[in-house]
């Protein structure tokens, strides 16, 4: 396996683990939280795929998903602690904006070399990500970071363990 075949892997890894965790989750169940002061999860679908997107720009201008128009600053910093349900997105939706994300990383992908990967990354993602393959790890990884909040929301609606 080389580090292309552990980046796609991974991705889709991490894909299977979070849609597991929503097939049977309702719109409005997304948007319980986890606990005080966290983020409930159509909030958090948002914001995996604002960041994906916006971390395949930052490799690549212009190879990010389109996203609606508003729709990074819906799932911004300033918008997570709104409940109001009119200003998100359906799970349907969220998870056609998810896969289409996931399409352009991988697409990207294809057009690195394994060598390129170790090129450095973006100027303003090195102190935390110094090259391209650590950011497409990142990209990989952080629906992972993000899935173990919604496994509290499970337990609370009674639903069962999927994984």
């Amino acid at each position: 396996m080389n580090a292309k075949d552990a980046i796609r892997q991974t991705l889709q890894l991490s894909q299977m683990v979070l849609r597991r965790y929503l097939e049977d989750l309702t719109d409005a169940e997304l948007f319980q939280r986890p606990g005080p002061g966290c983020n409930h999860l159509a909030w958090q679908l948002g914001h995996l795929i604002s960041a994906e997107s916006q971390l395949v720009e930052f490799l690549r201008p212009g190879a990010g998903v389109p996203l609606p128009q508003g729709f990074a600053e819906q799932h911004s910093k300033e918008t997570a602690g709104s409940d109001d349900a009119s200003q998100f997105r359906t799970k349907q939706q969220y998870l056609e904006l998810f896969d289409q994300a996931n399409r352009a990383t991988l697409a990207l992908l294809e057009q690195f070399s394994e060598s390129e990967l170790d090129q450095p990354g973006p100027e303003q993602l090195q102190p935390m990500l110094p090259t391209i393959g650590s950011v497409f790890l990142l990209i990989a990884t952080h629906p992972l970071m993000h899935a173990g909040q919604f496994v509290p929301v499970r337990r609370a609606l009674g639903k069962p363990v999927v994984i």
